[in-house]
């Protein structure tokens, strides 16, 4: 996209706003091989969907984590670090999103509070990725303090066609701003 791997800007993008790399969470046999500057680690309770990969996150960071699924090409550094600093006061910090959860919990902060009820919801079989929320404090970042940061339609972009890679190619060539 643009050039460039998406997994190649979001390892850019979070290292800036983080300032450490992020540990690339994935299962495939070859993943050490995308980027092998990276930490890979597979889930630890694999078959659980995308919780499962957020669980994975959240024992393997050594501090709270901001977990982005990497096909969303679109998260910005200074969204990242206003996830991360939600968690002050929150177990998770997600944004809010027009989609049908009404958070986005595939770019999202998790704290060490989620771990037991992340793995309570699996015990039970709950795997949506917002299964766990009624057992911890959740923080939403609202649409006003999102918008600060960029369309939300573009930032959470996900990328899992080749018609949307297309897409996400055209929106990398041009600015935020133009229609």
């Amino acid at each position: 996209m643009g050039g460039e791997r998406i997994l190649d800007r979001l390892v850019r993008t979070l290292t800036d706003a983080l300032g450490v790399p992020p540990i690339l969470i994935a299962n495939a046999s070859e993943a050490a091989s995308w980027r092998p500057d990276l930490r890979v680690a597979a889930d630890v309770r694999p078959g659980h969907g995308s919780l499962g990969g957020i669980y994975t996150a959240v024992l393997e960071a050594p501090a709270p984590v901001v977990c982005v699924a990497w096909d969303m090409p679109f998260v910005s550094a200074p969204l990242v670090r206003a996830l991360a600093a939600g968690l002050a006061g929150h177990d998770a910090m997600l944004p809010w999103s027009a989609r049908r959860h009404g958070v986005e919990p595939l770019c999202a902060a998790y704290g060490p509070g989620c771990r037991d009820a992340i793995a309570a919801s699996l015990d039970a079989g709950e795997l949506r990725a917002v299964a766990f929320h009624p057992r911890i404090s959740v923080g939403i970042l609202p649409l006003t303090e999102l918008r600060r940061f960029g369309d939300p339609e573009r930032l959470f972009f996900n990328v899992n066609t080749a018609d949307d890679l297309a897409r996400a190619d055209g929106l990398c060539r041009r600015p935020e701003s133009s229609p």
